[in-house]
C-alpha cells in the first residue's frame, strides 16, 4: 500500500499531472465557490428570518439583547461558512474526480503498466453521474456526523473514517470501471472492501490538508489505480 501511495505521490509532480491539476483545481474552486455562497445565502436567510420572528414576538423590549445576539450570529455565520467549506471538500473533490478520473488514469496507466491492455474510457455521463452520487451521499453523512463535532475527539473521528470510506470507494470505483463492467468493479470493491478502505485513509488523509486537497482527485485516482492492479494482477 505504502508503493502505491509513494509512487501516486511522485508523478503528482511530473508534467502531464500538472496540466490537468490546473484544470482539476480550477473546476474545484469554482464548485465551491458556488456552494459556500449558496450556503451563506440559506444561513443568511435562516437568521434573518429567526430574528424577524424574536424581535416580533419578544417586542421591542428585548430589542438590546437581540442587537447582541444579532452580533453573535453574525460571528456563528462566518464559522458556519469556513466548516460548511471544509465538510464539502471531499464532496467537491468527488464531483471533480469524476471529470478527469479517466485521463488521470491513462496517464498512471501509460507510465506505469504501458505493457498492460489500456482502460477504456468511462462515458462522461456515467462518471459524473457516478461523482454526483457520491458528492450527494458525501454531503447527507457528513450531515449526520456534523452534530458529533461538538464532541472534539469523536467527532473528528467519525468524519475521518467516513471520508475514508467514501472517497475510497468513489476513487476505486472510477479506476476499476476502466477495465471492468459497472456491477463488475462494484463487486470487486465490495470483495476487497479492507483494502480499498485501507488506502481510503489515504485519500481521506490528504483531502484534510488545506489547500493541497484541491489535487486530491489526482492523488485519490493514481492511488487507485495502483490498488486496482495490485488487487487484480498481484502487484
Amino acid at each position: 500500500m505504502l508503493a502505491a501511495v509513494f509512487k501516486a505521490l511522485a508523478q503528482m509532480f511530473s508534467e502531464p499531472f500538472r496540466r490537468v491539476l490546473f484544470k482539476a483545481v480550477a473546476l474545484a474552486i469554482a464548485l465551491l465557490v458556488v456552494l459556500v455562497i449558496a450556503l451563506y445565502r440559506l444561513l443568511e436567510w435562516l437568521s434573518d428570518n429567526g430574528m424577524a420572528y424574536l424581535e416580533t414576538t419578544l417586542g421591542s423590549v428585548a430589542h438590546g439583547v437581540l442587537v447582541g445576539l444579532g452580533w453573535f450570529v453574525a460571528v456563528a455565520l462566518g464559522v458556519g461558512l469556513f466548516a460548511g467549506a471544509v465538510l464539502l471538500m471531499p464532496a467537491v473533490t468527488a464531483l471533480v474526480a469524476s471529470f478527469f478520473a479517466d485521463e488521470i488514469a491513462e496517464l498512471v496507466e501509460r507510465a506505469h503498466y504501458p505493457a498492460d491492455p489500456p482502460g477504456v474510457a468511462l462515458p462522461l455521463w456515467r462518471a459524473v453521474i457516478e461523482g454526483v452520487k457520491t458528492a450527494t451521499l458525501s454531503i447527507a453523512v457528513y450531515l449526520c456526523v456534523a452534530p458529533l463535532l461538538w464532541f472534539a475527539g469523536a467527532g473528528a473521528v467519525l468524519f475521518f473514517l467516513a471520508t475514508a470510506w467514501l472517497l475510497g470507494r468513489e476513487y476505486f470505483e472510477l479506476a476499476a470501471m476502466r477495465l471492468h463492467r459497472v456491477d463488475d468493479a462494484k463487486a470487486l470493491r465490495r470483495i476487497h472492501q479492507t483494502t480499498v478502505f485501507t488506502a481510503g485513509l489515504f485519500i481521506a488523509g490528504f483531502v484534510s490538508i488545506p489547500i493541497l486537497n484541491l489535487a486530491t482527485p489526482l492523488f485519490g485516482t493514481a492511488l487507485m489505480v495502483h490498488v486496482h492492479k495490485r488487487i487484480v494482477d498481484g502487484r
